[in-house]
């Protein structure tokens, strides 16, 4: 475990020790490895695609969308479509007569699921985009076990 020892002016540190209160923490030190691991990952795994371990990742994408575009409903179906084998699940869900928050949990490549993260979120009409992304170390490993009241078989990527 490293350690290191950082400055914060008076108001952050009030500011800090508040966020620890309300989140409950044990310590700042497990604040503070929240707060990178948070910032690593907006970060694009903070560097982690770069670790050979590190090839696939799954990510949970959420957005609000105006319901009355139908090009741009019609456009997100598409996108989901054109790329189903990263798809894992999508729910919709109705905020007034003309809002919906839509949640896409995609499954992949490190890049290819920011890359259809990015597409989802950017496209005009959406609001409120975006991406939780977190890394998948042994995701390459296909497993297989048995089920007591289904036949054998194993889970293995639609991408590999």
């Amino acid at each position: 475990m490293n350690r290191f020892t950082i400055s914060l002016d008076e108001q952050l540190a009030r500011q800090f020790e508040t966020l620890i209160r309300q989140k409950r923490y044990v310590s700042r030190s497990e604040a503070v490895r929240d707060l990178i691991r948070y910032g690593l990952g907006r970060a694009g795994l903070g560097g982690m695609a770069f670790d050979r371990a590190v090839t696939s990742c799954i990510a949970h994408v959420s957005y609000v969308y105006d319901t009355r575009e139908l090009a741009l409903a019609s456009r997100l179906l598409a996108l989901r479509h054109a790329h189903h084998g990263m798809v894992i699940a999508c729910h919709q869900t109705p905020l007034d007569h003309g809002s919906c928050m839509e949640c896409v949990v995609l499954r992949g490549p490190v890049a290819a699921v920011h890359d259809l993260s990015d597409a989802l979120v950017s496209l005009r009409g959406v609001r409120h985009g975006h991406a939780n992304v977190v890394a998948l170390m042994d995701d390459a490993v296909p497993h297989a076990h048995a089920h007591a009241l289904a036949h054998p078989h194993s889970h293995q990527s639609p991408l590999n």
